[in-house]
Order: C-alpha cells, then structure tokens, then sequence
C-alpha cells in the first residue's frame, strides 16, 4: 500500500476566479465532478498535494466574488429571522461578529478552535460544514442552531436541514453541480442559553476527540421547554441526541438541580453514541469524555456562565483589514500551466507562472520560485507556521493557498519585514532587533514564521494585544523546532511595550504554572 506522502501531488490544469457567482455556477455545470470549489483550501490544498484529486481539471476559486462574505440577519430581527452566513464567512469573522456571538454564541466558541489565527483568517465555515468531518468543530454548534444550508445550481436551489446534509463518513448530499451559498442559522434569543465545549490533546491546533454543543430555552419560571445537544467525533457524522435532550426538557435549571441533571443527561448522551478506537483516542475515553462534557455543559448554562470562555475581542492576526479580502470583478483570472501570476510582492511588481506541473501550486512555492528562501516549509498542513506570510493585510499560511490566489495581492514575506537600502542593523525593523537582542533566534527554520504572525499581533489594537495569553493565542499556529518559547515570548512581549519576569513565563493570570499552548 502506497502512503499518501509517497503519491505525487495532483495536477490540475486550469484554477479559474470567476467575477460572480452565476459565473462559478456555470462552470461547476460545464466540468461537473471533474471541477471543485475552493474557498479557504486549507483542506483541499492538502488532499491535492497528497494526490487525492487526480480526476479534477480545474478549480474555481470563490474568494473574489462579492458579497459572498457576509453576516447579516434574516429579517428586519435576527431573532425571528435568524442569521444568514455567506459560503465565505471565515471562522474569525464568525469569531469577531457581533451579531453571532450576541445570537449564535456556540458558533462564535466552536470558530475559535478551529486551526490557529493565521489559518483561520481562510478557513470558512462552510468548507468545515462541506469536509462533513465529524471532527469538524462548527457542525455541531450549527446543528443545535437549527442551521438550514442553500444548495445552488444553475438551475435549480434547495434548502437541506444540516442534519439531513450528512449521509455518512465525509459524505454529503451536495451533487458535483452545486455549491452552498448560504448557512441560515436559528438565532437565539435571550430565553436562550446555549455553549460549545471541546476536549483536544493539545490547548491550540488539535483536532476535536469530542466536541458538543448545547442549546436549551427556559420559560419564565426556569424551565427547560426546548432542548437540543449535538456531538462530534462519537460517530461516522456529527449528530443529535434526542433521548438526552427530551431528558431536558421540563427540567428546572438551577445551579442547585443541575449536577444531579447533568449527569444523568450526560449518561445517557454517552449511552446514546457507539465511538470508534483511532490515533486521538479510544472509545472507551469517548464516551466518559462525552458523559462528563454534557454534564459541565449543563452545570454551565444552569449557572449562566455560558459566555465566560469567549474573548471579548480575540486576537486575529489580521491587522486593519476586519478579516475582509479584496473582492471584485476586476480581480477575476484564469490561470493554466504557462499563464503569468502577477502581484505585489515586498512593494516590488512579481511575477511568474504557477509552480508545478498544474496550475493549482501552492502560493509557498511560487514565492521560493521568486527566490524568496525566507518562506519555509516546514508541514505542509498548516500546522507549523513556517511559511506565515501576511496576504492582503492578513496573516496566513502560504502552504494552503493556491499560487493563482496571489495574483493582483499584495504580498510580505519575511523579506519585507526590514528596510532595504540599509546597513543590516539598520534596515532590522524593532520586532527582528528584538529577537535578536533577548536571544529569540534559535536555528532560524522558524524564526521567520514567528516574525510574520508576531508583526501582525503588533498591530492589534492595544487591549487586544496584551499579556501572555495573547501572545500565546498570536503564535499558537507556530512551532519551534528547537523549543525554547520563553525567549521568542520575551521579544514579542518587550516588541509590545510590557515586560515579564521569566519565571512568570508558563503561569496563568493567578499565578499558577499551566501547559504551555506548545
């Protein structure tokens, strides 16, 4: 058996930016199952390098059609009209959105646990719906959100239930011809309570061992008239739980009922699941990880805790740009094997044809083409942050985006950080002087990395970017080879005017000694 590290990586001859989406319909009509769509890519690129795709002829990039990254209300009141979520809404627009952490609250925490800042800056909600793992983090925040998906074509529309999207293993009812152009969500009133809870290996970048979400409305003496508490990763899709939730209902919700509460409906949502052994974890541990999940689940609604895990501004990594990328007809393109990319790249014109055989590249690739070494590729995945670059005024992941992706950008590259034209330690600009004064710079693998996203962090705004929980979250998509975290957070931290104690390094807002993000 061949692994999937030993396959070449597929060939796709044309990547296509339609200027609209009656454009991008059209061409999913005219190639059928040998197109794919493509948003953020953060999976598709990574099936693609590992040759998963070799029957695809060309990819449609959405990413410059406008309007498509909206969130707006359904009506003149989100509460009654719920929630409409456009197929490029990005987990940090979803995670920074007033309107869903006000009506939708379990999205805005499952958005959060999604990737690192930099990847979820092109992560969409809608590719994580569409990847229809159970893995997934927002599946099952949007099911106890009633979410309802838009299935477009060019000739016909449907709605589909999320619930009924899913037919089994990462496999949908989506046909090859159709797109998701619309999420609506049941927004969430304040007779609501509802929350997202995940148990990873690892505090930043894991992939969920179970993750849940539950939603009840109370009446106006505290009872639970409605109920729903959905799971991932306990079965072959993400799903409901109705024996638990009907033992919710017309229960009192009190901080004083709900331990006893919860733990017989957190058994019986552990009964109610058959879980798999694999790599994360066994079954066994599942199904008690599950039980005691929904147990603290409810014991935190019944205390109205709900909203205490999320943010108030959370940090982003996407400078000025409000998590919004350039759109518009005049940045349409068609690209195959020997067409030119064009961008800005360091302040400087670039171009150059897209890398590989194909025309699906990576965007990493086509800049060490422009000899541009200081981008690196350390996973491949969107794991290490080695190739962190700042795209259009957000920090992301170069090994996860198509190169055609690049073309009518504006590009940094690590390159970019320090004034040209100037002795060395002159052109330093004060985050790279900074590194190099508190001893930061280890190998240098991942250093460039660390630069790009820390660069971005530096401009968020003050009360965003302060402490050590910040800048953990900031570089919680970039690993070190080498170890050594205390010394690159010194530098970032002295880069942003606040000083700590080394042997506060590691230590919680209380004082006491926590896992570090790494």
């Amino acid at each position: 058996m061949v692994h999937h590290v030993q396959k070449p990586a597929s060939v796709v001859a044309q990547v296509v930016t339609p200027a609209s989406l009656a454009e991008a319909l059209q061409l999913l009509g005219q190639f059928g199952e040998r197109a794919k769509a493509i948003a953020g890519g953060t999976d598709l690129m990574i099936e693609l390098d590992r040759g998963s795709h070799s029957d695809i002829d060309c990819l449609i990039d959405l990413t410059r059609i406008e309007g498509l990254d909206d969130i707006r209300p359904g009506g003149g009141d989100p509460v009654s009209g719920g929630l409409i979520l456009g197929p490029l809404v990005t987990h940090n627009r979803c995670a920074t959105s007033t309107l869903v952490r006000r009506h939708a609250l379990p999205l805005a925490q499952a958005c959060l646990e999604v990737g690192s800042p930099p990847l979820r800056n092109r992560a969409t909600v809608v590719g994580n719906v569409v990847t229809a793992s159970p893995a997934n983090d927002t599946i099952s925040a949007l099911m106890v959100l009633d979410a309802e998906l838009t299935l477009q074509s060019l000739n016909r529309t449907r709605t589909v239930a999320l619930v009924d999207f899913y037919t089994g293993f990462r496999s949908t009812v989506l046909q090859p011809d159709e797109l998701v152009t619309a999420v609506r969500i049941h927004a969430l009133g304040d007779d609501w309570r509802a929350v997202y809870v995940k148990s990873g290996l690892r505090r930043a970048q894991a992939i969920s061992v179970v993750h849940t979400a539950l939603a009840c409305r109370l009446d106006s003496e505290g009872m639970v008239s409605e109920a729903r508490l959905a799971a991932g990763s306990v079965a072959a899709t993400v799903v409901r739980l109705p024996n638990a939730e009907r033992a919710l209902v017309g229960q009192s919700l009190t901080s004083e009922s709900a331990v006893e509460l919860g733990a017989r409906v957190g058994r019986l949502a552990a009964e109610s699941v058959n879980p798999i052994d694999d790599v994360r974890s066994t079954a066994a541990y599942r199904s008690d990880q599950l039980s005691q999940m929904v147990e603290r689940a409810i014991q935190t609604v019944a205390e109205n805790r709900q909203a205490e895990a999320l943010p108030e501004r959370p940090v982003t990594l996407a400078g000025s740009t409000r998590g919004r990328w350039p759109s518009g007809p005049a940045l349409a393109a068609d690209h195959t094997p020997g067409d030119v990319i064009s961008a800005t790249v360091n302040g400087k014109e670039s171009g150059g044809p897209p890398p590989g055989d194909g025309a699906a590249g990576s965007l990493l690739d086509w800049l060490r083409q422009q000899g541009l070494s200081g981008v690196k590729e350390g996973c491949a995945e969107g794991e290490c942050g080695a190739c962190t670059i700042h795209l259009d005024g957000m920090a992301t992941l170069a090994c996860l985006i198509p190169a055609t992706r690049a073309h009518g950008s504006d590009l940094t590259t690590i390159e970019g950080l320090a004034s040209s034209g100037q002795e060395v330690a002159e052109a330093l600009c004060g985050l790279q002087s900074s590194f190099v004064e508190h001893g930061a710079v280890q190998c240098g693998f991942c250093i460039p990395g660390f630069l790009m996203a820390a660069a971005k962090l530096a401009e968020e705004p003050g009360d965003v970017a302060t402490g050590q929980a910040a800048v953990a979250t900031g570089m919680a998509g970039n690993l070190c080879r080498c170890t050594g975290y205390y010394k690159i957070t010194e530098a970032i931290m002295a880069t942003l005017g606040q000083k700590v104690s080394p042997r506060d390094l590691g230590k919680d807002e209380g004082g006491r000694r926590h896992e570090r993000v790494r």
